[in-house]
């Protein structure tokens, strides 16, 4: 057992239940951050998450608040333009005063608001699947890091479908550049060999997809089974899989495997001829639990709509409140310091049917999900694992493979080298 798999063991043995305290508060409300793109590329899947944190809100309103207060959103746009998400996190914190801020999609958005966070001694709860390769004492990042969706995707590829050849296909900016590094190496450690490896960039938004699946097509056609495995984001989405559906590719010939394609995508999509083609993720509406049935039903009470769909990015929206509520009612307080030494630890139910824990390192415990499109735009689950601890510094990159992240004192450092003994810097 590696030194790494050492802590996570001896913390998840040890970890014990809080306490919790109340205390009384001069405000009339809890002010809570709400930091997602409601107009441009990014709103195609932020906005629901949106929506998600006013229903996460209003249902612990019903229950009574936290420490005795009622909850208050504070929502704004930052409009799909990173710079501007750091210029709003600031109002947000100083402003409008907000205990915590949950927020952010692209890693670009989130790199882009992580000094304000540090600067002011705020809480970030990040919602989506991101690249690794970061750890940061103001940030939790509850959706999946690599080893807990990329590599077991493109293990099930190789696995269950016998894939020889690779398209790591994305969109150009941070989270599909160190993705692919990570999964380009990862892949060669298995034997892979280079020129069975294609990578592809696109801008947001990117709409002419003809000569690229094309390429791809002609990349296929080698003689190996080959695959796709997008990390392309937002509403580039739809045309990419309509010329895929436009030249006849379809999943038993080059199946694709999608980070960023949940329900919310699918909704906008005529999914007929995407019957069969995956996507990796940590949760689908299809999970067959109480608990999911019960989010999804309460879901469309709030929503009004009983067509809306739910998505991984959500579970993990709601994993990382309910978490943060837990913590706060576990301090007695809503103070920066005070959240960040109880939420260690703490666990909380997820959509599957069991616990998620936040680790020392940011990160969170949760399953692997490999789902199949359906013609009814939702997933069939033809793969689950045991819970999996998010790994922030990957295994298979030179400069991060020795790396840990552990915030609680007295090390509270993100980036701890296990060879030479000391700790990097801050960790972000």
């Amino acid at each position: 057992m590696t030194f790494k798999a050492h802590l996570i063991s001896a913390f998840l043995a040890g970890a014990l239940a809080t306490t919790a305290m109340t205390t009384a508060f001069a405000e009339d409300t809890i002010k809570v951050g709400v930091l997602h793109s409601l107009s441009g590329t990014m709103a195609i899947s932020e906005t629901t998450l949106k929506d998600t944190m006013l229903f996460l809100i209003e249902e612990q309103n019903k229950k009574g608040g936290v420490l005795g207060k009622k909850l208050e959103a504070v929502v704004v746009d930052p409009a799909s333009d990173w710079p501007l998400f750091a210029e709003k996190a600031r109002e947000l914190i100083e402003k409008d005063k907000v205990a915590a801020v949950f927020g952010c999609w692209t890693s670009s958005s989130r790199k882009s608001v992580l000094p304000v966070f540090e600067e002011l001694n705020s809480i970030l709860f990040y919602p989506v699947q991101y690249e690794g390769e970061e750890s940061s004492r103001n940030i939790f990042y509850t959706g999946a890091a690599p080893n807990q969706q990329a590599i077991p995707a493109v293990d099930y590829l190789a696995e269950n479908e016998g894939v020889e050849r690779w398209v790591l296909a994305g969109t150009d900016y941070v989270y599909p550049q160190t993705t692919n590094k990570i999964l380009k190496a990862y892949l060669m450690s298995k034997g892979v060999k280079e020129e069975d490896i294609m990578i592809n960039y696109t801008p947001f938004g990117h709409s002419d997809w003809q000569t690229i699946v094309s390429d791809i097509k002609k990349f296929g056609s080698a003689g190996k089974k080959t695959a796709v495995v997008s990390t392309i984001n937002g509403d580039a989405n739809v045309p990419f899989y309509k010329e895929l559906a436009n030249q006849g590719i379809k999943a038993e010939d080059i199946p694709v495997v999608a980070f960023s394609v949940g329900e919310e995508e699918l909704a906008g999509l005529d999914t007929g001829p995407l019957v069969g083609h995956l996507a990796a993720w940590n949760y689908f509406q299809s999970v067959d639990t109480e608990v999911n049935a019960e989010f999804i039903k309460e879901w469309h009470a709030f929503i009004k709509n009983d067509k809306r769909v739910t998505n991984d990015p959500m579970e993990a929206a709601y994993i990382g409140f309910n978490a943060w509520v837990k913590a706060v009612e576990a301090a007695g307080t809503t103070e920066t310091d005070e959240v960040l030494d109880s939420i260690i630890g703490v666990s909380v139910p997820n959509l599957s049917g069991g616990y998620s824990t936040v680790m020392p390192n940011h990160h969170i415990t949760k399953p692997v999900l490999i789902g199949e499109i359906q013609a009814d735009g939702q997933f069939e689950i033809v793969q689950q694992t045991a819970q999996v601890v998010g790994d922030e510094w990957s295994d298979y990159l030179p400069d991060s493979k020795d790396l840990i992240s552990d915030w609680r004192k007295p090390m509270s450092c993100g980036n701890f080298n296990v060879a030479t003994g000391k700790c990097g810097g801050k960790g972000s």
